[in-house]
């Protein structure tokens, strides 16, 4: 899938006289009214997608300390001052961010004076476009880059961890959750992204009606089976998952490949956005039963889930498979930055990103729509002090959860969906596999694959030289169309991987979260070769915990790296790390996780605190504050 330098430099745009100071070898590239929005995110096979992460708006909204826990407050702008601002957006309805003509240009370094004023309201959007020009570059591969001077420290950005509450980061509360004493609820989820994305949502749904709840997962057409099977109620959302991961392996980063590509991202995310109000109200499509949410759980992908919560005044929590909240102790997913004075100071920089691309979409949203005021810029950005909880959906065995996240955030565990129960194997798949040793498993879940063929015979070939069978999954990318048969190779189309890894040797994806987590669930080493969005941040952790390989990025997908990949997984000492992480995470249940963790952020039963106080102004995030310019 490689973008050959030619390719990528006929594809920019020229940049306009707005950047004729910039480097000679620096290219702004147009982007109509947004960013197209991007990357994904997603984790569990991350749509297997960008755009769950580009697009996520929990980076503009927050909630106020003094309104109910839970209760989505968000800063508007006064009624007054709604027409300037509409101007302004107007004005500014084709920024441009700068785009590396070269992985060899200069890296951008951080000021912290830079850093600060990205953030002031008083600051003109097209100030703000050149101050990020001239902090970070937004690369091919998607990824944000900046550096920060060797010898700084994070102080000196301003840019100080928040303080837990009551000083416990780490403190198991959601034990305490007596799921029994909540009353039944009509709880509602906004999931966006492929199979991979819903698929732990589906179990937590069912572990919610289990407890009484009434549940409606809301999500893409094409999964309206899927989701009924499952007992859940279902509701569809705009959106073509398939759509958008085509989209994002093509263009990879936050800004599309050209002109011709924009329509295409913004009518997904505009029959997103447009279909979460009547998913949260609107009765059932089939049985016309009626259906009001009490209560939202969304992923980020769903754009505009916040706003939503907002205008109906019902509490979210927002579940993800990739970390979206500021912390120093690694960077953004999606950035590129290798200090770590830049690491929690990258998470308001990608979020700056988003919000540029997609603030036009979001308030149009909240004013033809949601009947609530434009956002202003960046007031909600996603800060520590967010009102908003979070639940991560991964292993703390594999991922601790940072020291300088609060008890609103929760590291919950793995969800797994229990499939492999009810899965009748083909008698040729169980035959091949008891005719040998076990083998390695390689695929890519939904990404589209530009060179299959090609791709295949690097396969066949690395598992030749390396004396293993391996089992092809064909997915959507079209792998398998051999030559000519193997009988060293076995070549399927959709196993349950709960079923499938057990009975492998090793594995080689592409690192979506769902996929990761059960191969290490299966105790088999990992390699990952990452696509883009948080596949490479999951192939690091993968390889840190020393049950894989260093990942291998799918434009460095070589015959010669996968058969040395394949050679580290063959090592005992990986196999029982593997082991060990696979022991550790046996007693971990994420999905009761998720659930306790959802409850345990409820506001309180009381009706009156559902109510809509006037906003403390004093609560907002204070930019300045965070970087140390107060």
């Amino acid at each position: 899938m490689s973008l050959e330098n030619s390719m990528a430099d006929s594809r920019r745009l020229s940049s306009s006289s707005s950047s004729s100071s910039s480097s000679s070898e620096r290219v702004s590239v147009k982007i109509e009214r947004e960013i197209g929005v991007g990357n994904c995110i997603n984790g569990s096979e991350q749509l297997e997608s960008k755009a769950a992460t580009v697009a996520s708006d929990n980076g503009v909204a927050e909630s106020s300390d003094s309104g109910p826990r839970g209760i989505v407050r968000v800063r508007t702008l006064p009624a007054e001052s709604s027409s300037c601002s509409e101007k302004a957006e107007s004005s500014s309805s084709n920024p441009k961010l700068d785009k590396s003509k070269t992985e060899r240009q200069r890296v951008p370094h951080i000021l912290a004076e830079d850093a600060a004023k990205i953030f002031d309201d008083k600051i003109s959007v097209n100030k703000k476009l050149k101050l990020l020009n001239r902090m970070a570059t937004v690369k091919d591969d998607g990824t944000v880059e900046f550096e920060v001077p060797a010898d700084v420290v994070p102080n000196a950005l301003g840019v100080k961890p928040e303080e837990p509450e009551n000083g416990h980061a780490n403190e198991d509360s959601i034990d305490g959750v007596d799921l029994q004493d909540i009353p039944p609820l009509q709880i509602v989820m906004l999931i966006v992204g492929t199979r991979g994305d819903v698929q732990p949502f589906v179990a937590i749904g069912k572990r919610l009606q289990e407890y009484g709840h009434r549940v409606r997962l809301a999500t893409h057409a094409n999964f309206k089976e899927f989701v009924l099977t499952a007992g859940l109620e279902f509701y569809p959302l705009g959106g073509d998952p398939k759509v958008l991961a085509g989209y994002m392996v093509k263009n990879k980063g936050f800004l599309p490949s050209g002109p011709s590509e924009i329509p295409i991202q913004r009518n997904q995310i505009k029959e997103i956005i447009y279909s979460l109000l009547p998913a949260c109200k609107d009765p059932d499509p089939d049985s016309g039963i009626p259906f009001k949410a009490d209560a939202i759980i969304a992923n980020p992908p769903a754009y505009g889930h916040t706003h939503v919560a907002e205008a109906l005044r019902i509490p979210i929590h927002i579940f993800f498979t990739m970390p979206w909240t500021p912390t120093s102790e690694f960077p953004h997913p999606l950035s590129r930055v290798k200090q770590p004075a830049g690491y929690r100071l990258s998470y308001q920089i990608v979020d700056s990103l988003i919000w540029l691309g997609i603030r036009d979409m979001i308030n149009d949203l909240r004013k033809k729509k949601l009947k609530l005021r434009p956002v202003t810029y960046l007031s909600g950005s996603q800060a520590s002090d967010s009102n908003i909880p979070h639940g991560y959906m991964w292993s703390p065995h594999l991922v601790p959860k940072p020291k300088d996240w609060g008890p609103k955030i929760d590291v919950v565990g793995f969800c797994f969906l229990d499939l492999a129960s009810n899965y009748e194997p083909p008698a040729e798949l169980v035959e091949w596999l008891e005719a040998g040793d076990k083998p390695i498993y390689i695929g890519f879940g939904s990404l589209p694959v530009q060179e299959p063929e090609k791709m295949t015979e690097i396969i066949v070939e690395a598992l030749q030289r390396t004396k293993q069978r391996g089992i092809i999954n064909k997915g959507w990318g079209g792998l398998g169309n051999l030559k000519e048969p193997k009988d060293f190779v076995y070549l399927l189309d959709n196993v349950p991987h709960d079923w499938l890894f057990p009975r492998c040797k090793a594995v080689v994806h592409h690192g979506g979260a769902g996929t990761t987590a059960a191969g290490l669930k299966a105790a088999c080493p990992t390699t990952i070769v990452p696509f883009f969005g948080d596949q490479p941040f999951w192939g690091d952790r993968v390889h840190a915990r020393g049950v894989g390989p260093a990942p291998i990025p799918v434009d460095e997908f070589s015959l010669h790296k996968l058969e040395g990949a394949i050679n580290f997984m063959l090592d005992p000492k990986v196999k029982s790390s593997a082991e060990e992480l696979a022991k550790a995470m046996e007693n971990e249940d994420g999905v009761n996780g998720a659930v306790k963790a959802f409850f345990r952020h409820l506001p309180s039963k009381n009706p009156s605190l559902l109510s809509d106080p006037a906003p403390d102004h004093s609560s907002f995030l204070s930019i300045r504050r965070c970087f140390g310019c107060s």
